[in-house]
């Protein structure tokens, strides 16, 4: 049995979830969220909580057990809470600044990249070396907070780019002007 699977999630206070067949609506403080999953896996909702149960030991009922239950519970707690991804960056004449709701990003290139978020996603910066990505859906601020990331990746020699609040970069050593 999956050890994930067979944890019930807790409804928050202020949470509503609505399941029909495999389709799965919940809603709360922060907005809404709707998936369809696959019909193997039975979604039961009841007073305070959600349990998911599989109908056999398959492997397809196996690998979607514990998948099901890790989707539907960061679904939860995106409405309820929200998710954050903190990026910093680093090296001389970086910066980035916002244009409306769009990022603007000077990372050395000839040219400004112009980052538009993604639909459910706030973008904002209130330093010049400080970003935040936030929203409700897991995915899309990952998702959006690597697009970032990927204009100029961190690199080991100088340490320069773009990356994750509290992200180790392993630095290595550059070739030396003599040998001893």
């Amino acid at each position: 049995m999956s050890r994930i699977g067979k944890k019930p999630i807790v409804i928050p206070a202020g949470v509503t979830v609505t399941v029909n067949g495999s389709h799965v609506e919940v809603k709360g403080p922060k907005g809404t969220l709707v998936k369809d999953f696959d019909p193997i896996i039975s979604i039961n909702v009841g007073e305070k909580e959600i349990t998911f149960t599989r109908p056999n030991d398959g492997i397809k009922a196996r690998s979607l057990h514990g998948t099901t239950r890790a989707l539907v519970n960061s679904m939860v707690v995106g409405v309820s809470e929200g998710f954050k991804k903190n990026l910093e960056i680093v090296g001389i004449g970086y910066r980035c600044a916002m244009r409306g709701d769009k990022l603007v990003l000077n990372l050395g290139y000839s040219h400004e990249i112009v980052v538009t978020p993604d639909a459910g996603v706030k973008i904002s910066s209130s330093d010049p070396l400080k970003i935040t990505v936030e929203g409700i859906d897991a995915q899309a601020v990952g998702q959006t907070a690597a697009r970032i990331r990927s204009y100029r990746e961190p690199e080991p020699y100088g340490g320069k780019g773009v990356r994750y609040e509290g992200e180790y970069v392993l630095r290595k050593e550059g070739k030396r002007a003599s040998k001893k």
